[in-house]
């Protein structure tokens, strides 16, 4: 044996074996990344529904940075020695695979060549083509409270410069409209910079968040509410959330008038004039935190207008022994379905148009497929209503018209965007498709 060889061979068969492992690891890695996305594409849940990563191969080294950051886990997969969204449906626009990949190779967007989402058009601080007029929050496109929480921030730093050297007193600086988390953290900071503003919500509190079922658990992450200090929330309930923002409220002594719904938006020579459901407001600047789902969307099915057709669940045991019928794919659907089901005596029916429910986090579809398994949830996919009868409902199921009995029919297929308020308003809608 040639002993100049034999310290090379000290170096060489480790690195071989390192090299080995790192070989197997990867192959293992793709062969579960394959998986999950086929089983993804196999089940129809390939369109993301909010704001999603985009990944550049050319640019993409494939260092699994992005994978290990995201905070809802196997969304992201290694596959080829890049990286893929392997679970579409499930993203929820966290953004944290964006911030912490070293060679910029991620683009976050809306929407998909196949789905569009309809967003106001505004520039970098959420000012729409109004001068003064922004928008925050959900209304943009992009869910998620942290989200929310910085847009309305943002928006209100911004619109604070209108009202710089402004001495005028028959003028508000501000008005904020909506009280989401978006509406809340602008009206925080627009407290903690002493402007003069009001803070408008046609409903309650909370926003979308308020309308979610008893119980529902909100994923959020640490967020700071100007004025009031950090939230280190990870996973807590609808009740929790909506307790924070009300001692939050209470603790900075922040002055909300609900049940003042905005009727129109105008412009005049110094700003802009807000006129609501109980008086004529004019303001330097305004920012809407308004939601999507504007009005729930309905079925356009004779019988609708009963009374026993509701558009959202906020307490599941009024429907203990009813017989129900739940309308929708989505999450709120599937949460109200499982919900109702768990109720003594509740004899529940999920009906769906699609043959998938592509829209709904995994949580939630393995809580219906559960929920079916034992016999208290009866789902029907690729069904929707044909008519709405006062004792029983008529659904067309593709093959023919199936008749269940009926007490209480529960329509959750979301809310119309308000486009048209938006657009009299002066705002420019754009459809993103991934772009």
């Amino acid at each position: 044996m040639n002993l100049d060889f034999a310290p090379s061979l000290i170096y060489l068969v480790p690195m071989v074996a390192i090299w080995l492992v790192y070989l197997r690891n990867r192959k293992r890695r793709d062969a579960e990344s394959a998986r999950t996305l086929r089983e993804a594409e196999e089940a129809g849940l390939t369109e993301p529904s909010s704001l999603h990563p985009i990944i550049d191969p050319a640019r993409c080294l494939g260092c699994g940075t992005c994978v290990s950051a995201c905070p809802e886990g196997e969304i992201l997969g290694l596959l080829h020695g890049k990286a893929v969204l392997v679970k579409p449906t499930s993203c929820i626009g966290h953004g944290a695979c964006k911030d912490a990949c070293p060679q910029d190779a991620i683009r976050l967007v809306l929407g998909t060549k196949r789905r569009g989402v309809e967003v106001p058009v505004t520039n970098q601080q959420f000012e729409t083509g109004v001068p003064g007029l922004f928008v925050a929050g959900e209304v943009t496109g992009m869910g998620l409270i942290r989200n929310a929480v910085a847009q309305g921030t943002l928006a209100l730093n911004a619109a604070a410069e209108y009202s710089a050297g402004e001495t005028s007193n028959d003028r508000l600086d501000v008005v904020i409209v909506g009280v989401g988390p978006a509406g809340l953290a602008a009206s925080l900071r627009a407290q903690e910079l002493g402007l003069k503003f009001a803070t408008f919500e046609q409903d309650t509190i909370g926003g979308t968040i308020a309308h979610y079922p008893r119980g529902k658990i909100v994923m959020t992450t640490p967020v700071e509410l100007p004025g009031y200090g950090t939230v280190r929330l990870r996973e807590t309930s609808k009740e929790a959330l909506l307790a924070l923002w009300h001692e939050a409220i209470a603790e900075t002594g922040l002055r909300i008038e609900t049940g003042q719904r905005v009727k129109s938006i105008s412009q005049d020579s110094e700003g802009l004039i807000i006129e609501t459901s109980k008086g004529r407001y004019r303001t330097r600047a305004a920012i809407l935190a308004i939601g999507r789902r504007g009005s729930p969307r309905q079925l356009g099915v004779p019988g609708e207008e009963q009374e026993k057709v509701v558009y959202r669940l906020i307490d599941a045991e009024q429907y203990a022994g009813k017989r129900v019928l739940v309308v929708g794919g989505g999450d709120s659907a599937l949460e109200a379905a499982v919900s109702v089901s768990e109720q003594p005596g509740a004899e529940v029916t999920l009906c769906y148009r699609g043959d998938a429910f592509s829209r709904a986090k995994p949580d939630n579809r393995e809580r219906v497929d559960a929920a079916s398994e034992r016999g208290s949830l009866d789902v029907l996919m690729s069904t929707m209503p044909e008519s709405i009868l006062p004792d029983t409902v008529r659904l067309d199921t593709g093959m023919g018209i199936k008749e269940i009995s009926n007490d209480i029919v529960i329509v959750c297929i979301g809310g119309e965007l308000p486009t048209g308020f938006l657009r009299d308003s002066g705002i420019d809608i754009e459809v993103r498709h991934g772009e």
